[in-house]
């Protein structure tokens, strides 16, 4: 599950050295239970732990930003945003020959993807789950790798293949990423007759499943050259696509109801498609859960770290974007979407305040000069629904749009707990994800699912020799309402935290029994947190958009002429896989067709 978008700059991470009783470590050196991040070019630390290692995350140099002392200028396109989906759209942007300028709110680029560095621990902010990005060239069918393919870039990784559920009942569950191995843990738990069902609901999908795979989203463009994209797929299995469409974009649960009868099998399938689009399978779309089963059935669903973590897919986007001409401006934050004769023509950037003087204090001016990036072709959002239409003046574009952009229903946001911990006799063996379930009942209920992940298993180097980095968090399903309206830092924002955070910490029980004594660091992040650092309205992991309604996911184009989005609020919806298609759309829809022929040559498409 993941999440995109900006991010604001951030202040010093406090770290305090008591905890309330309900959570306090038995060994603790330090613990912050302010949001998980730190002031640029400062280090916070614990009393073990005084130095940073760099990485490509680390906050840039301060030399950088006085090089861009004056952000004002011209260029092809410019895009808001430095999430995944942003990324991938102008990195493709300039390998087409634009000249193209992402800004980013954040110090760190990667929007929810990036990772930062505390007292010497690495942690990835948002996603550490990712499939097919190791496959060979040409080979891959995660859009994410095509990107990277595209651009010329890899990243190294290591290659797994299962994590680990524990459920209501105490039971430790490996979920393999294998079709003989999965149909097995079924006859295992549900007994045979929930196995029949489970193939049954195989064959029902096997046509759905190659109708999905038929045309990738690689091919896909907002306006009519999309035809000659298709036409290189034109046979027996896109007219099987066409016929088995309404299927593929109906809700999952229209499938399984009339295949799968036993509660724990159809309460497993709902979980499959809560931790990968944060809804259950009545709100999901069937192709995306085809497709997730056909890869796992191949055995080519294989689980990839990416090594150095998620910075490490950040940072090869961005050595894509700049190789090509590309420009990546940090500390700029989007104040309005410029427009002029009714279209999209640039960017304003908020004031920055004036530098200090050399005696240290301020020049008279209260605020630095309005600063405009002006875009030739046109603005690319990678800004969620909500945030994109809050930079646009009142009464841009059509009522209609407007109206449904803004009254996008909301999923709920995240409670983060990241934890530094000493990893002295840790089983080698541990597995690095775990999800933990505490009633099949109600899966969408707040503090009910929890995810956890222990990438040092994987990369020791994320961690001070002897340490481990511990992610936890509640998957998607943490109300805004619980903390709207607290003062964070107030006594009552940090009670709340330990309090709601208990859950997390009892989750890692279920593997690490003793991970209270062990924590040296511990900072626990909210909807809050989200809502502030990642730009995210209200907090929120994404649209929640149903299946089953009447809404579709829009595509990348909107009735703002100039104005292209991308991003998790737009086809084909939430997850890396999916933000990072919608960035490759963009781009695609904006570029010649003539020239989008040709990537798919090389894409093997």
């Amino acid at each position: 599950m993941l999440l995109t978008t900006n991010c604001t700059q951030q202040r010093q991470l406090r770290l305090a050295t008591t905890h309330t009783s309900a959570c306090r470590p038995r060994r603790v050196r330090v613990c912050a239970t302010a949001e998980p991040h730190h002031r640029p070019g400062r280090v916070a630390t614990t009393k073990a732990f005084t130095t940073e290692r760099p990485t490509a995350s680390s906050p840039p140099p301060r030399s950088r930003q006085e090089q861009e002392k004056n952000r004002s200028h011209e260029t092809d396109y410019v895009v808001i945003g430095s999430g995944i989906g942003g990324l991938c759209c102008g990195a493709l942007l300039a390998r087409y020959g634009y000249k193209v300028t992402v800004v980013e709110s954040h110090y760190l680029p990667g929007g929810a993807a990036h990772s930062f560095q505390v007292g010497g621990y690495t942690f990835d902010a948002g996603p550490s789950f990712h499939m097919g990005l190791a496959d060979p060239p040409g080979s891959s069918r995660n859009p994410l790798a095509q990107v990277l393919e595209l651009l010329g870039e890899r990243v190294e990784c290591k290659r797994y293949s299962q994590w680990v559920l524990h459920d209501p009942e105490g039971r430790r569950t490996p979920i393999v990423a294998d079709r003989a191995d999965y149909t097995d843990m079924i006859g295992r738990i549900a007994g045979p007759a929930a196995v029949a069902e489970w193939r049954r609901l195989e064959a029902a999908m096997a046509p759905l499943q190659r109708g999905a795979a038929t045309f990738p989203a690689a091919a896909i463009r907002s306006d009519p050259g999309m035809l000659l994209t298709a036409a290189r797929f034109f046979g027996p299995q896109l007219l099987l696509t066409g016929l088995v469409a309404n299927q593929l974009t109906g809700p999952f649960s229209a499938v399984v109801d009339k295949h799968i009868k036993d509660p724990w099998l159809k309460s497993m399938l709902d979980l499959e498609c809560f931790v990968l689009s944060g809804m259950l399978a009545k709100d999901t779309l069937a192709a995306e859960m085809v497709f997730m089963f056909m890869e796992r059935g191949e055995g080519r669903n294989r689980i990839d770290y990416p090594m150095g973590g998620s910075e490490a897919i950040i940072a090869a986007l961005i050595r894509g974007l700049e190789k090509n001409g590309g420009r990546l401006l940090l500390r700029s934050h989007v104040d309005h979407i410029v427009m002029e004769g009714g279209r999209a023509t640039g960017v304003a950037l908020r004031r920055r305040s004036p530098a200090p003087t050399p005696n240290g204090s301020s020049s008279s001016s209260s605020e630095g000069p309005l600063e405009v990036i002006r875009a030739r072709k046109g603005v690319v959002s990678n800004a969620s629904v909500w945030d994109t239409h809050k930079l646009l003046a009142p009464g841009v574009g059509p009522k209609e749009w407007r109206l449904e952009s803004v009254t996008t229903p909301q999923a709920a946001s995240f409670l983060h707990m990241h934890l530094g911990i000493d990893a002295a006799g840790l089983s080698p063996d541990l597995d690095c994800h775990h999800l933990v379930v505490n009633d099949w009942s109600d899966l969408e209920a707040p503090l009910n699912v929890c995810i956890a992940s222990i990438p040092t298993q994987f990369d020791p180097a994320l961690a001070p020799p002897g340490k481990a980095v511990v992610h936890a968090y509640t998957a998607g399903n943490e109300p805004y309402s619980v903390w709207e309206g607290l003062k964070r830092g107030s006594k009552e924002y940090e009670d709340l935290k330990q309090e709601r955070s208990q859950t997390l910490w009892k989750a890692l029980e279920r593997f690490i029994p003793d991970v209270r004594e062990r924590t040296e660091l511990c900072m626990v992040g909210t909807p809050l947190t989200h809502e502030r650092f990642l730009r995210r309205h209200r907090g929120s992991y994404g649209p929640a958009i149903s299946a089953s309604g009447k809404r579709t996911w829009p595509g990348t184009a909107t009735p703002v002429p100039g104005l292209t989005v991308c991003g998790d609020s737009c086809m084909p919806g939430i997850g890396v896989p999916a933000a990072a298609a919608s960035g490759m759309m963009a781009a695609n829809s904006l570029a010649p067709v003539w020239d989008h022929l040709k990537v798919l040559e090389e894409l093997s498409l």
